[in-house]
């Protein structure tokens, strides 16, 4: 079936969306306050985009068509902000903090987090994450109601027991078990399912190419 955007209605291109780019990584999003208070909120419109320099970008959107959401207006204020991987056994206290809890009301304490400092951003981390990403804000690209934050990492912190090799960055991505993003309103995936597909060269590819054209 064929859908043109422009004829359908905001909430129809949502449910369309999200229900064919996954799995979606989570970018949960720890921001401070006017008043030095910590924001929390989870993003699944979120990805990375570059190694060099290494950038990230999410889709905070707004709270109604005219007001930005804590998370934006905190990222357009401090210029700044910490992405904390979520992972399966997280996937409950992340839930929470995604609930539209009033203005200035600690989402962490009500799922029950913890945070500790970060190293370059005045952001804190969430504690009981493994994998943390201290970003400084690019830029912010408003177009209609969207808004898409892109942030160049400063810091990455992993858990020491997830580095395969650290002389060689090489991180047991099985074993951090992050969660991923399906369609629907609750809909999630365990990213635990390895599937090992090694890249081709061309030279592979022609000499597949030619093993099948001679059997």
């Amino acid at each position: 079936m064929r859908f043109d955007m422009a004829d359908l209605a905001s909430g129809d291109r949502y449910k369309l969306l999200t229900g064919v780019v996954v799995p979606r990584p989570i970018a949960w999003v720890t921001t401070l306050n006017p008043d030095g208070s910590v924001n929390a909120a989870p993003y699944s419109f979120y990805g990375a985009m570059g190694s060099d320099p290494p950038l990230v970008a999410f889709g905070p959107g707004n709270r109604d068509r005219a007001t930005a959401k804590d998370t934006a207006a905190n990222v357009r204020r401090e210029r700044e902000f910490v992405v904390n991987v979520v992972t399966a056994d997280l996937a409950d206290a992340m839930n929470v903090t995604g609930a539209d809890f009033p203005h200035g009301e600690e989402e962490l304490a009500h799922a029950g987090l913890t945070t500790v400092p970060s190293a370059l951003v005045r952001a804190p981390r969430i504690a009981e994450s493994p994998v943390h990403l201290e970003c400084r804000e690019l830029m912010t690209l408003e177009v209609g109601r969207n808004r898409v934050v892109l942030g160049e990492v400063v810091t990455i912190h992993v858990r020491d027991d997830l580095m395969l090799d650290a002389a060689r960055f090489h991180v047991d991505t099985p074993a951090l078990g992050a969660l991923g993003r399906m369609g629907g309103r609750g809909g999630y995936v365990r990213t635990t399912d390895l599937l090992e597909i090694p890249r081709l060269t061309l030279a592979q590819w022609r000499e597949r190419v030619e093993r099948a054209e001679q059997e």
